[in-house]
């Protein structure tokens, strides 16, 4: 799977290559119920260049916070790995690497310790990592920089006595405290009042202008990506479907996924209403269809979709796209011929499958029992 792309001459300061991440869920109910595997994320790559915005794009379930989550080192993948300057990352989450790499939470109510003024989850940070000796300076200072004035009013409230928007900032403050290089954020404006979201979007984009700030941005409105992002990688079903420099894809998306977030997105030059044709739902990831797995909801779909996982290829520099649509007719053919004959020996790694499946595949050969 291709990496993000990123500007020519631009650094990644952040990358994540080949990131695979499963979790061990429960099915059913009480102590019989067994556990199956949920396949969240499969070998994403995403790239974060200096002084850029990369938006994270997809519906609910498509695995853009776990790949957020395995950047910030909260959770740890399966596979692949994450790189900081070029440089492969160390197990854990160090503290270094903590103070180089901030996450912003979707929830600032939950993310902001509700018992204490908004000085003390600001100072923390600071005397954690031993940032500063002026602690009073540096939380004015904080505050200033997200527009939080008067600072020392704002100081001295607790979160509950702030507006949704102005706890996301203090939580972008709280990220700022340690004078990061990348910021994390998981759907900063998504539990925010339409009026005060564009303040906290230019609130981000000035930090990346003004400060050189890397910024991932989870989301997933592509229309706000496109307003903020340098670059925009569409995610569907925990794989990566589309990257591209933002105009680029959403001038001319080449995923029908992709095609699909943009009709839905709200456009007030749009004289008519988007026709979805063949929306659909997202799959399960405990048991994910074969093949490309947006062929269900692809009014585009052709045999070879419902087979073979499409590879990732380039449709104009700096744009990709994983989509049987866009490789060559010859090399389809010959992916179909071999996807044919797999079929014919019986062979479910054909299709795609994990263990768990290929053994219900099994079982339903076999009239249920699995052998």
């Amino acid at each position: 799977m291709s990496a993000a792309p990123v500007a020519t001459g631009v650094a990644a300061v952040l990358e994540g290559r080949n990131l695979t991440k499963s979790f061990s869920v429960k099915r059913g109910h009480g102590l019989f119920g067994g556990r199956d595997r949920l396949y969240a994320v499969q070998d994403v790559s995403v790239s974060i260049g200096a002084a850029r915005v990369t938006a994270v794009v997809g519906e609910s379930g498509s695995g853009k916070t776990t790949v957020a989550r395995m950047l910030a080192k909260i959770i740890t993948p399966d596979s692949g790995e994450v790189l900081l300057n070029g440089v492969p990352t160390p197990r854990g989450r160090p503290r270094e690497y903590a103070r180089q790499v901030q996450m912003i939470f979707q929830d600032p109510f939950a993310s902001l310790n509700p018992v204490h003024r908004v000085r003390h989850n600001l100072v923390r940070p600071l005397k954690i990592h031993h940032i500063t000796d002026d602690i009073d300076g540096a939380v004015t200072g904080l505050l200033r920089r997200v527009s939080l004035e008067p600072a020392d009013e704002f100081s001295a409230k607790f979160p509950h006595e702030l507006s949704g928007g102005q706890r996301q900032r203090v939580a972008i403050a709280r990220a700022l405290a340690v004078r990061p290089r990348v910021l994390l954020a998981d759907e900063p404006v998504s539990m925010l009042d339409v009026s005060i979201r564009l303040g906290v979007l230019n609130l981000l984009a000035d930090l990346r202008d003004s400060e050189g700030l890397s910024i991932l941005y989870v989301t997933h409105d592509i229309g706000s990506a496109r307003y903020l992002a340098d670059t925009i990688v569409v995610m569907y079903a925990g794989q990566l479907v589309e990257a591209a420099p933002s105009v680029s894809l959403t001038d001319d998306p080449a995923h029908p996924y992709t095609q699909l977030l943009l009709s839905a997105a709200p456009d007030p030059a749009r004289s008519e209403a988007p026709s979805l044709v063949r929306s659909g739902a997202p799959p399960s990831l405990i048991a994910p269809p074969s093949g490309c797995r947006f062929h269900p909801r692809c009014p585009h779909a052709m045999e070879i979709c419902h087979r073979v996982s499409p590879p990732s290829v380039e449709v104009s520099p700096g744009h990709t796209a994983a989509c049987w649509l866009h490789v060559d007719q010859g090399k389809r053919q010959a992916e179909e011929e071999r996807a044919a004959d797999h079929v014919a020996t019986n062979d479910p790694s054909a299709f795609g499958l994990g263990p768990e499946r290929s053994q219900r595949t099994s079982a339903t050969r076999t009239g249920g029992k699995e052998e």
